[in-house]
């Protein structure tokens, strides 16, 4: 199946090499080419939860309608457009991304058959993806992805038949993965933040049910505690830390219904309130920190592929339409999905074109540009 952008031109994607098969039923430098959105169409792709990049953007894998892709594309504000970078050697979709010392981390994933547990790394100063990186111990999709502390740590996940708990850690030094205390719940699609020296995990699906449970890890002993759990069961949601609290929002609960239900926990009551819901449904969210302001960025409402932002009035609570949107519809109904990536848009008042079509957002990070909200 080839793939095209909007032109008609072919883009080409090398020969993925996958891992494990799963069970049946489950789930360079920018080119110099033509300005312009690309038109690929992505699910379950991702943008790294960090921003490393001086004012540039990263959309890496994720799903076309027929395939998992290997595609990256860049957003360069110097240009104002769109360009297409170096792929990812692998194809794959649900991939996690993380940033670590500079650089993009791209960790498991799936394709329509088998799950991986190889990893990749970009440096986007050279353009160019390495394997040459310890794979994970084990295939995972869904896994969560977080740095801190100079190290990658790698949550959950599933290889294609059983959520797992299991938790390892990157060394960049040592090029090594290690195996680290166990979360005391089976996850799959959950969300994570870093807060106070934490790692926080929380929803996700154990493979038989969408939780609400949240757990906490300390580095310092190496140990998993309970935390309050969330008022609602989600997976799929977005998740970022604003003002000193963890918000959550969006995603999907039990029923497969999509949410447009939001919280946050307060670290030091350590208790979950609610937040005004967002005006619209968001599975596959991407909640990110903006211009000191929390955006809510695409998704699907189960019915229509978002490409709509909302920001939230912490003042009033209240989330508010902004004026920017991600992607003009068309007649195939694409929207807008990162599901692990790098978000950065340049300063200055020139808005940024129409982002690559994508089904959902998940994990957006945007930077340095003041964004016009209004209540339309």
């Amino acid at each position: 199946m080839g793939v095209y952008n909007e032109q008609g031109d072919s883009l080409q994607e090398p020969e993925s090499s996958p891992m494990v098969v799963k069970a049946a039923g489950g789930a360079s430098v920018p080119q110099q080419g033509r300005p312009g959105p690309l038109a690929l169409r992505r699910e379950y792709c991702r943008v790294p939860s960090r921003d490393v990049f001086n004012h540039s953007m990263f959309v890496v894998g994720g799903w076309t309608p027929e395939d998992p892709s290997c595609l990256v594309e860049q957003f360069c504000p110097e240009y104002n457009e769109w360009r297409v970078a170096a792929p990812m050697v692998n194809r794959r979709g649900n991939v996690a991304v993380g940033t670590l010392d500079g650089k993009v981390y791209t960790a498991g994933g799936e394709d329509s058959l088998r799950c991986y547990s190889n990893v990749e790394r970009y440096d986007p100063h050279t353009g160019v993806w390495s394997v040459e990186i310890a794979p994970l111990s084990c295939p995972r999709s869904g896994v969560c992805l977080l740095e801190m502390d100079g190290y990658l740590y790698a949550m959950g996940g599933s290889d294609g038949i059983t959520a797992s708990s299991t938790v390892e850690r990157y060394d960049p030094k040592m090029n090594t993965w290690t195996k680290q205390a166990s979360m005391l719940s089976r996850r799959t699609r959950a969300v994570g933040a870093v807060l106070d020296g934490h790692l926080y995990v929380m929803g996700g699906s154990d493979g038989t049910m969408v939780l609400n449970s949240v757990e906490r890890y300390s580095p310092e002993d190496g140990s998993w505690s309970v935390c309050p759990p969330m008022r609602s069961p989600r997976e799929g949601a977005g998740c970022a830390v604003y003002l000193g609290q963890i918000y959550v929002a969006g995603g999907r609960d039990e029923l497969r219904l999509d949410l447009a239900a939001a919280e946050r926990l307060d670290p030091d009551t350590m208790r979950w309130s609610i937040v005004k819901r967002m005006r619209s449904k968001r599975s596959n969210v991407s909640l990110a920190v903006f211009n000191g302001a929390l955006l809510a960025a695409g998704g699907s409402d189960g019915v229509t592929n978002l490409k709509t932002i909302e920001a939230y009035d912490p003042e009033n609570n209240a989330w508010r339409s902004s004026s920017e949107t991600l992607q003009k519809n068309n007649s195939s109904n694409s929207g807008v999905i990162l599901d692990i990536s790098t978000l950065k848009i340049a300063e200055g008042d020139s808005g940024v074109p129409p982002l690559p079509p994508r089904y959902r957002f998940r994990d957006l990070l945007l930077g340095d540009q003041t964004l016009q909200n209004d209540d339309r």
